[in-house]
């Protein structure tokens, strides 16, 4: 997947980077030459301008773009980002940070796809939104996250199911989904799980070996 990225600080260049492990293509938009420098020697591709310009963020080639995440300091430049990128049919991620007022946070969460908050679950948060994970429902979640792969064995109680109706422990979801040796994407709504298949997720610490079992059955054992 190909990944449009506004805001090269902390939260900004981590996403990009864990992105980036995982074999997706990563755009970092920064106005901070010095910033856009620092991401330029990671071996980030980087437009250097205002994330709330229109003509800045084309030169990220929007139309191949699967999300836009406004990961800056500054909610205005951010929501500016994702509403470009939502005009140019891109999902949008929109960070906020937790000192504004709730009626702030609805008049911006209205328009975007997700709302993250750095401060409360970092980087992985917002991977997991731009990915298409439920976000929503692990946002209270505590700093105790960790990101798996687990590989599906032909006797696994899941096979057969599809991806979307697999039931796991409260405090874990899955964000994506692949075929052996294929790259792992969003699940389709019709996806269903076969033997050999890779599955992403997001889960506290607490219920990991729950759910490796749940989907690796006599395997994880």
């Amino acid at each position: 997947m190909q990944f449009v990225i506004v805001g090269s600080g902390r939260v900004g260049l981590r996403t990009a980077r864990i992105l980036q492990e995982e074999g997706h293509g990563v755009t970092l938009v920064e106005n901070d030459a010095e910033k856009a420098e620092h991401a330029r020697k990671e071996g980030f591709l980087v437009v250097e301008g205002d994330g709330a310009s229109e003509e800045i963020l084309e030169q990220t080639d929007l139309g191949t773009a699967d999300a836009v995440g406004g990961l800056t300091g500054d909610l205005n430049v951010n929501f500016a980002a994702c509403m470009i990128g939502k005009h140019h049919g891109c999902r949008t991620v929109l960070r906020i940070d937790e000192d504004y007022r709730e009626d702030i946070y609805h008049k911006f969460a209205d328009d975007v796809d997700e709302v993250v908050y750095p401060e409360r679950l970092g980087a992985a948060g917002a991977k997991t939104a731009l990915l298409g994970g439920n976000f929503s429902v692990i946002a209270d979640l505590t700093a105790e996250l960790q990101l798996m792969t687990v590989v599906i064995s032909d006797d696994s109680p899941v096979v057969g199911k599809r991806v979307s109706a697999v039931e796991l422990p409260e405090d874990a979801r899955i964000y994506a989904h692949g075929r052996a040796r294929e790259r792992m994407t969003i699940p389709l709504p019709n996806a269903t799980v076969e033997g050999g298949d890779q599955l992403a997720l997001i889960a506290d610490q607490t219920v990991l070996s729950a759910v490796r079992e749940q989907l690796q059955g006599e395997a994880a054992d």
